[in-house]
C-alpha cells in the first residue's frame, strides 16, 4: 500500500487489513444533513470507498453552520453536492439516491448494503430503517441529536424517538456536538468493520462526556 496517498495518516493509524476492509465495505448513509453529510465526508476521508447517500432535501442557508455546504450550494440537492465535493477532494464516487425513503421503496434504496447508518431527522423514516434492517438482518447504526445530547446506538438497543422530537430545523444545535457525534459514529463504524464489535455511546456537550452504553 502506498504511503504517499490521500489517506496517508489513516493508513499509518490503521492496519492494511482494516484499510482494505473499509475500502470494500458497502455503506449506506440515510440523510445528508448535519450528521449524515459530515459522517459521509469523514468516512470517505478515512478510506471508505463504497458510499451511498439517501436524501431528497436541498441546501438552505440555515444549514451552513452545521453542514459541509457553501452559500453557492443553496437550492441544490444535498446528496448531489456532497457527492461532487467528495469526488473532487478524494476521487471517491458516492452513489446518490434523491428519493424520500418510505416503507414502499426502502428495500430498493438499501439493497446491497453491508452497513446502514441512520442519520435521518424524522421518526417515520427512522422507524422504516429500523424495521427493515431488523427483518433483513442488515447491521444498522443510528446517530441522533437533541439539544445538548446525542446518541450513537446499534439497532439491537435502539428505540425510535417520538414524532414530537422530529427535526423541524428550528431548534438549538451546536456544531461542536455535531462533530463529536460524527467522530463517535465513524469510529463505531470502523470498529464494527474491523472486528464485528458493536459499540454504543451517548454524548453530552455540557461536560464533553462520551459514555459507553
Amino acid at each position: 500500500m502506498s504511503r504517499t496517498s490521500a489517506l496517508y495518516h489513516e493508513e499509518l493509524h490503521r492496519t492494511d487489513a482494516v484499510m482494505q476492509t473499509i475500502r470494500n465495505l458497502s455503506v449506506t448513509i440515510c440523510g445528508a444533513g448535519a450528521l449524515g453529510a459530515n459522517i459521509a465526508e469523514s468516512l470517505a476521508r478515512q478510506g471508505f470507498g463504497r458510499l451511498r447517500v439517501i436524501d431528497h432535501d436541498r441546501v438552505e442557508e440555515r444549514n451552513l453552520s452545521t453542514q459541509p455546504y457553501y452559500r453557492s450550494d443553496i437550492g441544490a440537492r444535498k446528496a448531489k453536492i456532497l457527492a461532487n465535493t467528495l469526488y473532487r477532494a478524494l476521487g471517491v464516487t458516492v452513489e446518490t439516491r434523491l428519493d424520500t425513503l418510505t416503507s414502499n421503496n426502502i428495500a430498493k434504496l438499501l439493497a446491497g448494503s453491508s452497513l446502514v447508518i441512520d442519520a435521518f431527522d424524522n421518526s417515520v423514516a427512522r422507524a422504516a430503517v429500523t424495521q427493515h434492517c431488523l427483518t433483513s438482518n442488515i447491521p444498522c447504526l443510528h446517530a441522533g441529536l437533541a439539544n445538548g445530547y446525542a446518541e450513537v446506538l446499534w439497532n439491537d438497543g435502539y428505540c425510535v424517538p417520538s414524532p414530537s422530537n422530529d427535526d423541524v430545523c428550528d431548534y438549538p444545535l451546536a456544531r461542536n456536538l455535531v462533530m463529536i457525534t460524527v467522530a463517535v459514529a465513524c469510529e463505531c463504524a470502523v470498529a464494527w468493520a474491523a472486528n464485528g464489535e458493536k459499540r454504543g455511546y451517548t454524548v453530552t456537550l455540557g461536560d464533553l462526556a462520551v459514555r459507553a452504553v
